[in-house]
């Protein structure tokens, strides 16, 4: 467009930063899945505070991006719940390959499940570097810890802990680390898995 401003010009600073493609610089990206209540968000947040620099990208973040229109997933897997659950997983693995790529560690969650697991490694590509962890503590203790949260993701309208955590461990691929976390704090879990993976000196 005619007279329009381009970066630099002007007083200085231009109307924006400069667009080039991402620095190649491969940092990993750790795959946290597990079911509702399993403990991604809050093991995921802890390891991403360990990095001098990281990326922490939730899937109930993505989730929560569709406003109108909405479709959770159930039992019943509506044909649009599956199609929006589809397009997340799809965003997810897009942004974690953007931040590993500009040399950002990822903490990437959601609740991967089944042979969506193996998909979702497969979108990452080759040209990543990825762990997957797999929480898996027992049925119950994760129905307790789903009471005590302020939003259940269990109940008698919708999936049970034991029934989602049967499947859950019947159809999904022993893929990466699973972790049995029923006797340990959120604290110990992080250890355990920046251990395990060797991701490097704490900042």
């Amino acid at each position: 467009m005619s007279g329009a401003p381009t970066a630099g010009e002007g007083d200085g600073e231009g109307v924006g930063p400069p667009v080039g493609p991402p620095v190649d610089m491969k940092a990993p990206v750790v795959v946290i899945t597990g079911i509702p209540g399993s403990g991604k968000s809050t093991i995921g947040a802890l390891l991403a505070e360990r990095f001098e620099r990281a990326a922490l990208i939730e899937g109930d973040t993505l989730r929560r991006m569709v406003v109108s229109g909405r479709v959770e997933m159930s039992p019943e897997q509506d044909p649009q719940a599956l199609l929006q659950y589809g397009l997340r997983l799809r965003h997810l693995a897009c942004l974690a390959r953007s931040y590993s790529a500009a040399g950002f560690p990822v903490i990437a969650e959601d609740n991967i499940l089944g042979a969506y697991l193996e998909e979702f490694v497969a979108m990452l590509g080759d040209t990543v570097t990825a762990h997957v962890v797999v929480l898996a503590p027992r049925a119950e203790v994760v129905r307790g810890r789903d009471a005590a949260r302020p939003h259940h993701a269990y109940g008698d309208d919708g999936w049970g802990a034991e029934a989602l955590d049967a499947t859950f461990r019947e159809e999904t691929a022993r893929i990466g680390h699973w972790l049995d976390t029923s006797e340990q704090s959120a604290s110990e879990t992080a250890d355990t898995v920046w251990r395990l993976l060797g991701l490097g000196e704490e900042r």
